[in-house]
């Protein structure tokens, strides 16, 4: 293999790296939302509940 032609295969694999773990980013903040909105709900729910 000649030296261009393993730079643009190293190149490759450190983009599909960086593109694998922003994905992992972005699931990882959908999850955050998701538990934020829940507890959210959960808190209004035990401030409806309760007794004053």
């Amino acid at each position: 293999m000649s030296r261009s032609a393993i730079c643009r295969l190293a190149v490759s694999i450190i983009v599909a790296g960086s593109l694998a773990g922003c994905a992992n980013t972005i699931r990882g903040v959908g999850k955050d939302a998701a538990n934020a909105v829940d507890a959210t709900q959960s808190a209004g729910r035990d401030i409806s509940r309760s007794t004053y």
